[in-house]
């Protein structure tokens, strides 16, 4: 099979739970406006307030940034495919397709970790903090998570380009690198090795994370300031990460290890939960809980309704 051969999605579970796809479009294009607007706001109101530009709320813009990438990934191609009576998808399209999801997966995962290292310098390492977190490092911070995760996509693209195709279904809503790489005719020992590089990447910045947390919620039970700033920041960040590395983690054993012809539901929603949830949650629970943030965007729409008068 050539590589130009056009791959068939099927929308596995999608059709057995929905009577109308209309219905379901209309349902999905409102909750992808409403991501686009959310985090678009953040980013507005982050970027136009100076006093906002602080290495916390720099990283969330990243985080809402990266979040736009996500949804762009998922809701334009399931709003065509629910128009159409076959889902398919070209080859490079597909191609491009993990390039953007391993991009947004890896400079999402990344970004939590370095929200966590913010917080355990400010809580644990207050004095310290602006000797430390300069705007300088944190324009380091975020161009080596852009790089580092434009870099793995292109590797893990690249290897699964060079592998020849004996079949066609993909049985996920949206194409992955292991879903292609199964198609394959040839040994796929290189990609292996990668996938699981990849993994214990994540895994040990996961660790990192989580020895952070130690210190940091150890700080907070003396003090009850600092307590105070963990459930204003830390908690929300906490949610934010526990939900994307649970959702990106079975994904990916499920992927590999789980069975084929068992927990389809379960596998479905997995697969989608760290594309839809994560651009919804960022700006809701950090633009909600963080009442900086909440007063400007009123004072902004504020500003805005008395010039249209």
């Amino acid at each position: 099979m050539g590589n130009s051969t056009e791959i068939l999605f099927v929308l596995q579970g999608l059709n057995e739970t929905v009577l109308s796809k209309h219905t379901y479009f209309i349902l999905i294009l409102l909750v992808y406006l409403f991501t686009l607007v959310a985090n678009l706001t953040l980013i507005v109101t982050i970027i136009l307030e100076k006093t906002l530009h602080e290495p916390m709320l720099v990283f969330l813009c990243n985080l809402c940034v990266n979040g736009i990438l996500g949804a762009s990934i998922f809701y334009p191609k399931i709003l065509v495919d629910l128009l159409s009576d076959l889902s398919v998808t070209s080859y490079e399209v597909c191609l491009g397709q993990i390039f953007l999801l391993y991009s947004y997966t890896n400079c999402e995962f990344t970004t939590l970790a370095m929200m966590a290292y913010d917080r355990y310098i400010a809580i644990c390492k207050p004095l310290n903090y602006h000797s430390i977190i300069t705007p300088q490092k944190v324009m380091k911070l975020l161009l080596f998570t852009w790089v580092l995760s434009i870099c793995e996509s292109v590797v893990v693209v690249g290897l699964v380009a060079r592998l020849p195709l004996c079949g066609f279904n993909i049985e996920k809503i949206y194409c992955t690198a292991w879903a292609v790489v199964k198609l394959s005719c040839v040994d796929t020992t290189i990609n292996n090795i990668f996938g699981y590089i990849f993994i214990v990447f994540n895994v040990s910045l996961a660790v990192l994370v989580v020895i952070s947390y130690i210190y940091i919620v150890r700080a907070c039970v003396r003090s009850p300031k600092e307590r105070s700033k963990f459930m204003q920041t830390c908690l929300p960040h906490l949610i934010a990460l526990s939900n994307f590395f649970i959702a990106v983690s079975f994904d990916l054993m499920y992927a590999r290890y789980g069975p084929t012809d068992r927990l389809h539901g379960l596998r479905n929603f997995m697969s989608l939960d760290y594309l839809i949830v994560p651009p919804i949650l960022n700006p809701l629970v950090y633009g909600l809980r963080l009442n900086q943030i909440r007063h400007k965007i009123f004072r902004i729409c504020s500003q805005k309704r008395h010039a249209l008068k």
